[in-house]
């Protein structure tokens, strides 16, 4: 007999980018219909295996961001694995100037015989995405990349 996760309908490329893009934080319940029990998730900031602390890391995005969300800009996709190119959205909550940030990366998935996430790495820069854009420590970086530019 079928386990309850073998009846679930196989996840579909254009599933998955919608699950992205519409993501909120009432929404991340539906996470688990695209990422397997025990994936593993990792990007900049995060190394996290199971569904529970993936859910955790997009908690604490919608915690600490204000607006967060994703645009999936391309996506190609090899047999069991993927590569969506996407921008990230967000404005800092704590800051007084409030500016609309866009942070340009990617992110390879691979996945199981049934479509789901079990390999989740993003890659994006940090350093310029994000750190640059902070007012205090955002001065220093710059100051630093200008210092070791050629």
């Amino acid at each position: 007999m079928p386990t309850a996760h073998e009846l679930q309908p196989k996840v579909e490329l254009d599933q998955l980018i919608r699950v992205f893009e519409t993501l909120t934080e009432s929404t991340i319940g539906e996470l688990r219909t695209i990422y397997s029990a025990d994936a593993f998730f990792a990007d900049p900031f995060n190394a996290v295996h199971g569904i529970d602390a993936i859910e955790q890391v997009f908690r604490h995005m919608f915690a600490t961001l204000e607006q967060p969300h994703f645009v999936v800009t391309g996506s190609v996709v090899q047999g069991e694995q993927t590569v969506l190119l996407w921008e990230f959205r967000f404005r800092f909550r704590s800051f007084r100037r409030q500016v609309d940030q866009t942070v340009p990366g990617a992110s390879h998935l691979r996945r199981d015989a049934r479509g789901r996430i079990t390999h989740h790495q993003d890659y994006w820069d940090a350093a310029h995405g994000l750190y640059q854009k902070m007012p205090l420590i955002g001065a220093v970086m710059r100051w630093l990349r200008r210092r070791v530019n050629s």
